[in-house]
């Protein structure tokens, strides 16, 4: 099995590509950083003895540079769109979180012919609706809630993919899933990517790590019971515990508000997902 994870090199994305790897996966880490991901490769490595994982230079900030790294890949069995900000200007956010992976799913359309292709969302999209006049947020410029609302446009693209991948009866599949309150402090420390700090047992009781919060990302790329159009998060409360199937607020599945969202994520980035993939 070949996955790819965005921001492979930190956080969620690095305990995702190294549970991918414990289950036999090669990883290739997705990272603007190579510094970074030689790291996290050693890491993983270091855990995973014979653990095949490799860097892609990917920033999708960088929109032109997005075709370059998609050709340097392989057919993928899965992809995890995973990399993301949650303090920069609210239109650096929009772009980085949401029209990077969009252009980039642009790109790797020819990888991805029956691929699962897995969307990692956040808690904070449940309070937020999108403003379809006013995506990027340049009016409110609310970091807080311009994030939240990134990553609900995230979720929104991955629940309207697969919407259009079950018209076109494609042999690919989208499935939504997030975290849940995943903190540093509970983060179990991965020389030279993450170093525990101080925790609390206040926190412990309602929130969980890092390796924890990957656990729904990892289970949508490897249960084959999982199907397209799903969200899977934690089983408690949907912030801690092991990945439960979640029935996704009805603002994250309205499907006007999604087309419009596809065709203006089309017009920003100058690419049209549907055409290339058939759809």
């Amino acid at each position: 099995m070949n996955v790819l994870v965005t921001g492979g090199n930190a956080g969620i994305g690095y305990f995702t590509a190294e549970q991918l790897a414990e289950a036999g996966a090669s990883v290739v880490l997705g990272s603007r950083s190579q510094t970074k991901a030689d790291a996290a490769a050693d890491a993983i490595r270091a855990r995973v003895p014979g653990a095949v994982v490799r860097h892609l230079p990917l920033d999708l900030a960088d929109l032109p540079s997005l075709k370059s790294s998609a050709d340097g890949l392989d057919p993928l069995d899965a992809v995890v769109f995973n990399a993301g900000i949650a303090d920069a200007e609210p239109e650096i956010l929009f772009a980085t979180n949401h029209l990077g992976h969009f252009a980039l799913a642009y790109w790797l359309a020819p990888l991805l012919t029956s691929a699962r292709i897995i969307t990692v969302g956040s808690f904070a999209a449940r309070s937020e609706r999108l403003d379809l006049d006013d995506l990027q947020s340049l009016e409110e410029r609310d970091t807080k809630r311009a994030y939240g609302r990134s990553e609900l446009a995230q979720m929104s693209f991955g629940f309207e993919l697969d919407r259009r991948l079950r018209a076109a009866h494609s042999k690919a599949m989208s499935v939504v899933v997030h975290p849940g309150g995943a903190l540093d402090s509970l983060t179990p420390s991965r020389p030279g990517v993450h170093t525990r700090p101080a925790s609390t047992r206040i926190a412990g009781l309602l929130l969980h790590g890092k390796d924890s919060g990957a656990r729904p990302a990892v289970h949508a790329v490897l249960d084959p019971a999982v199907e397209g159009g799903q969200l899977w998060g934690p089983r408690q409360f949907g912030l801690r515990g092991k990945p439960h199937l979640e029935q996704p607020h009805a603002h994250m599945t309205d499907e006007q508000t999604a087309k419009k969202l596809w065709d203006k994520s089309c017009e920003l980035t100058g690419l049209d997902l549907g055409e290339v993939l058939g759809l």
